[in-house]
């Protein structure tokens, strides 16, 4: 990358972590994308409609959603150059768009659910601290919706007596607020007189948390303990399973969107098709002309 470009980069980063409030993740992210674009075409910030046209047979080994993450990037990247008054032309219309089909989410039905937390109560059952430590790990996963991320790294202090919301710092450092139980409030209340009164962590490992890929033994353990197969369930399949749940059981997308941190409606309506039997009866026996007569 040249010294022009890099310095456009710098600069279209900055503007991205100042206005957007985008994370340090974020923002190694995008930069990385504008780099492997830079080892195709040469160029960036002068790149005109025919460079960034030889992207599709450049990418054309990549994943489709790995192309459409980097189109996205050059795009915006591109309209942050005119917005600025850098350059006058946008030749993003010739970026690669591949058809994406969204996988839909893998979950667990209630009956499943439902097993993995007999088993995980009988074990806490013993008073075994670390059992204590999974049964509220798996509440707090199933009963709030929590992504492992933000699950691991709850401070000591999230979860209070009497207050039925705890605060949860997602994606893009961006806090919201979510459900807590009175069974999760449970399970933590009793977790936490294993939690030495220094730590900060609610789920503390050593010096710091509980890491993302601890949890994820932890929940795969819990569902062969439960006779699941444990390659079918991790913490975010968990969290699938809430929001399936919730929406079997009548709740509203946009709250269930609020819920969940989505910063975008259509990343939440995958559960529409997850749970489309149950929205055809609800049409069938709600709409107003249901019973009306041909």
């Amino acid at each position: 990358m040249t010294p022009d470009d890099r310095a456009l980069v710098d600069r279209f980063l900055d503007m991205m972590a100042a206005e957007a409030g985008a994370s340090k993740h974020t923002l190694a992210a995008y930069r990385n994308d504008l780099e492997r674009a830079v080892e195709v075409i040469g160029v960036l910030g002068t790149a005109s409609v025919d460079d960034l046209s030889r992207l599709g047979s450049g990418w054309a080994d990549l994943a489709p959603s790995t192309v459409a993450r980097r189109s996205a990037a050059l795009r915006r990247f591109f309209g942050f150059l005119i917005d600025d008054g850098l350059r006058r032309d946008d030749p993003s219309s010739a970026l690669p768009r591949p058809r994406l089909e969204r996988p839909l989410p893998r979950i667990l039905d209630e009956d499943e659910v439902r097993r993995m937390f007999e088993a995980a109560e009988d074990r806490a059952a013993s008073g075994e601290a670390s059992a204590v430590r999974n049964l509220a790990l798996v509440e707090l996963l199933y009963g709030s919706g929590l992504r492992a991320t933000e699950l691991v790294s709850l401070p000591r202090g999230a979860v209070r007596a009497g207050q039925p919301f705890l605060m949860v710092l997602g994606k893009g450092s961006k806090e919201r607020l979510v459900p807590i139980s009175t069974r999760a409030h449970a399970a933590v209340e009793s977790w936490l007189e294993h939690v030495p009164s220094g730590t900060l962590w609610l789920f503390p490992s050593g010096k710091r948390h509980l890491s993302r890929v601890r949890l994820f033994q932890i929940v795969r353990a819990m569902a062969a303990d439960a006779g699941i197969a444990p390659e079918r369930v991790s913490p975010h399949v968990l969290r699938h399973a809430f929001a399936t749940h919730l929406l079997s059981g009548g709740a509203d997308l946009r709250v269930l969107q609020s819920l969940l941190g989505h910063a975008d409606i259509a990343t939440t309506q995958i559960y529409t098709h997850v749970d489309s039997a149950r929205l055809v009866e609800l049409v069938n026996s709600r709409h107003p002309l249901a019973d009306r007569g041909r």
